[in-house]
């Protein structure tokens, strides 16, 4: 169940989809015109769960080609959703801009709360009866920021959602990540067959991370589309530094990140310092080399040698081009393998032969004359994949044999670019000499 939150800029949308969700998942800034795509937030209210849709501001009298765009987004929103929110700010009073958009929800068929934002004190509350000449009804007086009138916003809201809400989202969840300017936008909507999310040539275009469902071959898929992330040294407006954290976080939530970037510029450190952020996360990971159509002479073997060399989850290199499609359906398809990797579960008896031969290619490292021994093995969890191996002595297991473990498992198993977790489990022999019956 989705609902619109929709108006002018710099009225407070993203603040009041915080507020009503209870997160901080949509950048909010005193800059107008920082959310530019539509961005889906999870709440619940009352035992119901429905996605509020963060959308940009809309001026209509805006000539800028990055407005027309955000118009485009709002009208997507519209389409999707059950409930609009229409947010106007109190403090500033009607403008032209509300009118527009009101006659703009006019003729839209569903039902529309016109919340009057920045609504701050018991005494202002009359600042939102102006706004009974929007035509939609009754306005609602609110403070995003202090949380004022919220409740009761909720309460109407949730009246007025219909009754079939769908089931939790329960398939896998992408995320494309990278610098700014590489292309993860149009990658996107590439896949998607549809102008989802802006793209512009300007970087940075994307701010927060937008959620975009489809269904592949009968599985269902959620991309997350997400802002360029920078060094941190480089980063000089506040709003780039909230949209890296943003980035960041849409990859702790993902069970598949693909690292998109730049091929007329080759991987980068910055590149496999974010491949690394996703790693840390848990994600499974590869690396999409855009833009392949403009740059076909790169050292494609060079590069796949120096992030096997650099990387310990030694993650694919793939390469496409969003312009004109070649080998994003085949991006696609490794991302799913990639999700199936995850949830992977091998068999007891299996995971144990393969210890033995592990055993029997590199022995075990000894101290003080006493050898490590692996005793039993067991997969423990998936999503990503965790392995609980019971030794003789924790003490003797270096950093360099459970490693050597690690790639043995990605080779026999096919785990390249996916998260494994290890734990060495110490369990004491039994010594003879046992009472006998």
């Amino acid at each position: 169940m989705k609902v619109a939150v929709v108006g002018y800029p710099n009225v407070g949308k993203s603040s009041l989809v915080n507020r009503l969700s209870g997160t901080r998942a949509t950048v909010v800034h005193e800059t107008a015109g920082v959310t530019r795509d539509r961005n889906e937030v999870q709440a619940e209210w009352n035992g119901r769960t429905f996605d509020l849709i963060d959308t940009g501001g809309v001026d209509f009298e805006d000539l800028d080609p990055l407005a027309g765009s955000i118009r485009e987004q709002v009208q997507a929103a519209l389409a999707d959703s059950a409930v609009a929110l229409f947010v106007v700010d109190a403090q500033g009073g009607l403008r032209p801009g509300d009118q527009e958009i009101a006659e703009l929800l006019r003729k839209w068929d569903k039902p529309v709360i016109v919340v009057a934002n920045k609504v701050d004190s018991v005494r202002t509350m009359s600042l939102a009866a102006e706004f009974w000449a929007l035509g939609l009804g009754e306005p609602m007086p609110v403070s995003a920021t202090q949380g004022l009138g919220t409740g009761d916003l909720l309460d109407r809201l949730v009246d007025l959602l219909p009754e079939d809400a769908p089931a939790e989202f329960d398939g896998l969840r992408l995320a494309f990540i990278g610098r700014p300017n590489v292309g993860k936008s149009s990658l996107v909507n590439k896949l998607l067959g549809d102008d989802r999310v802006i793209v512009s040539d300007v970087a940075g275009t994307t701010r927060d991370a937008i959620d975009m469902e489809l269904e592949v071959d009968g599985q269902k898929v959620v991309l997350v589309d997400t802002a360029g992330m920078r060094r941190q040294s480089r980063v000089s407006e506040s709003v780039e530094y909230y949209t890296a954290l943003r980035s960041q976080r849409a990859a702790e939530r993902a069970d598949v990140a693909l690292v998109v970037c730049d091929a007329t510029e080759g991987i980068t450190a910055q590149d496999l310092r974010i491949a690394e952020l996703a790693m840390e996360a848990k994600c499974a990971t590869a690396i999409v080399l855009n833009k392949w159509d403009i740059n076909d002479e790169f050292d494609l073997d060079h590069e796949r040698a120096r992030v096997a060399q650099k990387l310990r989850l030694r993650p694919k290199v793939l390469t496409a081009s969003a312009l004109t499609g070649r080998h994003v359906q085949r991006v696609m398809t490794e991302a799913l393998a990639l999700g199936d990797k995850m949830r992977t579960r091998v068999p007891t008896p299996d995971f144990n032969r393969f210890l033995a031969e592990v055993v029997q290619v590199r022995q075990p490292p000894a101290k003080q004359g006493h050898r490590l021994k692996l005793i039993y093995g067991a997969q423990t969890q998936t999503r990503p994949p965790r392995f609980a191996i019971q030794v003789n002595s924790r003490t003797r297991v270096t950093r360099d044999y459970a490693y050597f473990i690690e790639n043995r498992m990605r080779a026999r198993y096919g785990f390249d670019g996916v998260p494994v977790i290890i734990d060495f489990n110490e369990r004491k022999e039994r010594r003879g000499g046992g009472r006998r019956t």
